[in-house]
This record gives C-alpha cells, structure tokens and sequence, in this order.
C-alpha cells in the first residue's frame, strides 16, 4: 500500500522512542509497548483515539474529509510474517458451537465483521487500514494494507485441532483459539515498508537524570479530567434488555407508540452518587456522538430514569439504527448487545450544556458501578 500515514514528528518520535529500549529491555531488539504507539500515533497525526474505546479500530484519522479507521498493530517480526491478534470475544464465544468446522469458522468471521461493522457506522468511517510497525535488530519496519471484512462465502478451513481452528477466505489467514476466545490473523511484510534503523541508547539512565532539572523547572499543569459516568443499555434489576421499555420502549403497552421510541436507562445508583452530573429534569442540552452528531437530549420520566432526545427518532435512528442496526420494530436483546460487544455507553460532561456520549467496553457499568 502507497502513501504511508506517517510524517516527520511520528518518524522522529518513534525513533527516540525505540533508542530508549534499554530501559525494559537488554535486547537488540527495539521494544515498544502497543499503548505507547498508539498514543504516539494518535499525537504526530492528529488522529483520535479510539484505544479505550474498545472497538475494531483503534484511530480515527481525517484526511481530505475522509474518516478512516485504523487498527494499530506494534509486534517483533523477524521472518517475513507473524501471527497476531485482531479480536477477542470473551462474552460471544459460548455462541460458537457446530460441529461443522466450516460453520463454525463462518461464525466467528460473522461476529468479527459485525464488530468492524459496527465500529464503522458508530465513527462514520468511510475506509479502513492496519497500520504496521513491526520491530526487528536495530530495526523498525512500518506498512500499512486493508482491513478487510472476511468473505464469509470464500472460507476454507485449513486446520483444526482441538486448541485451535484456522481458516482463509483468499485474502487473509485467521487462526481462532477456543481457550482463549481470541481471533489471529496472519501479517505479512511486503516487499515496500519504511524502514527506521534505531540505535539503542546504552545508557539511558543518565538521559534521564539529565531531564531532572527541567522536569522539576517545567510547571506541572494537568488538564482537568471531565467528569463522567457509565449509563447501562440494559436493565439493571433483571441483567436484561427490558422488551417494553429502554431500547424497546417502542414496544411497550399501552397507548400506540412510535417505532422510535426510545432511551438509555440512568439507574438510582448514578443520581444517587452523581447528583449534579446531569442537568435538572426536563432541561434540554446538547449530545454529542461519535460522529460530530448533535443530539437535543434530556433527562425525563419518573425519578429522572431515561435519557432521551428530542425528537426521539434521533437517539433512535444512531442507537438503534445506525449502532445495533436493528430494523424498525426489531426488538433490542442481551444477545445483540453481545455480539457488538456494547451493552454500556459513556457519558461526558463537557460543560453544563454540552455532554458526549461514547461507546463503553462489555461490561462497563458493572465495573462503574462496583467502584
């Protein structure tokens, strides 16, 4: 692949990351921990980072009007190809059950595409791309290909062995351990790369006590952390999708209601120990989504438990449509909320008229709500 995504400052900073390998390590080798590289990345670019978010890609990178996800990948290569993990599916793995080795391949490449899908309609990315920096002696070697979707109707099983399952679909090798619920895929350094010769400083210690002076004379300003909170797509007294109320709130009985109808539950737990975060009931404010989407939302119903917008089709139309893409009248459930790995969203509060609202990874309000 042409026209590599790198500038000077992120070749710079990768090279002065990597000299300083002595500090972890004793190896020709340049170490670079995978946090750090996106972190380095995210900042020489200008790209959004997508890490924590826990979705399929772990930038958001604009170019030319053109939002493009990237997953960011940082592994030792000696050889011409390695193995590496592109997905996990702790909570969706009791789901891969067949006997048929070709079925179930053709499962997890589902629940695979399902999560690149719906990272893509979450940040509106219109393309794809890994982008590779692999390390070898004294060496970095950067390349980027497709993030491709796996064609399911082209898969071919290679091997399987009761630890493992490995299959091609004419694009890409996958390799999926059943211990560990854990997705490979194999990479392949091309033919052209960036190459990036690092020396390995041997004596970093001294760099470092050098630093002392203007670390202690640099004044110590820390941005403010936004206050946030993890609001539950799901019912928390029945650890389930209610079918008549929440997501499905367009299902409940009673009056006739829009097939829009909808909101995110606040459970008693977040007024009762983030009194302030929201505005009063009833008050319009600004929601902000993923995409640069401005939702009007407010906090309503009895005892303030649903977030909602106004109108209500246009949470509707980015939760249920554009997010879990559920069809009109289609009913929200636990398992859906699995398979795209979300069944918790972020809320931030940038200021008392504007807020954002993110995906969180499975299982975030409990974790919230357990601190």
């Amino acid at each position: 692949m042409n026209n590599l995504h790198i500038n000077n400052e992120y070749l710079e900073l990768l090279k002065i990351m990597s000299s300083l390998s002595g500090l972890f390590s004793d190896s020709n080798v340049p170490y670079l921990y995978y946090r750090n590289a996106e972190n380095l990345f995210c900042h020489a670019l200008k790209a959004k980072n997508l890490s924590r978010d826990d979705t399929a890609f772990d930038a958001l990178l604009s170019v030319e009007n053109q939002n493009i996800g990237i997953g960011l990948k940082t592994f030792i290569c000696s050889r011409q190809a390695s193995i590496e993990k592109v997905a996990e599916f702790n909570q969706l793995s009791k789901t891969f059950q067949s006997n048929n080795s070709k079925e179930l391949a053709k499962m997890i490449a589902d629940a695979r595409n399902q999560r690149i899908l719906f990272a893509k309609r979450m940040y509106g990315i219109e393309k794809a791309i890994y982008h590779l920096v692999t390390r070898r002696d004294e060496e970095l070697r950067i390349f980027e290909e497709n993030y491709d979707l796996i064609n399911i109707n082209q898969i071919t099983v290679t091997r399987k062995t009761e630890s493992s399952l490995s299959f091609s679909d004419n694009l890409n090798d996958y390799t999926y351990n059943f211990s560990k619920s854990t997705l490979f895929k194999k990479f392949i350094i091309p033919q052209q790369y960036h190459s990036i010769p690092v020396k390995i400083i041997s004596e970093p210690y001294e760099l470092l006590l050098n630093l002392k002076n203007t670390l202690e004379n640099k004044n110590n300003i820390q941005q403010n952390q936004k206050p946030q909170v993890v609001l539950p797509l799901y019912s928390t007294r029945r650890n389930n999708v209610e079918k008549h109320s929440g997501l499905n709130q367009w299902n409940a009985n009673g009056r006739k209601r829009s097939l829009d109808e909808v909101y995110i539950p606040i459970p008693k737990f977040i007024h009762n120990n983030y009194s302030n975060f929201f505005p009063p009931r009833d008050q319009p404010f600004s929601l902000i989504t993923p995409d640069n989407q401005v939702l009007s939302a407010k906090v309503c119903q009895e005892n303030s438990k649903a977030l909602m917008s106004n109108p209500n089709s246009a949470l509707a139309n980015w939760l249920l449509r554009q997010l879990l893409n559920l069809n009109e009248g289609e009913l929200a459930t636990m398992e859906r909320l699995e398979l795209m790995d979300c069944d918790s969203v972020i809320i931030t509060k940038l200021n008392n008229n504007e807020y954002k609202i993110d995906k969180a990874k499975f299982g975030a309000y409990r974790e919230f709500s357990n601190t």
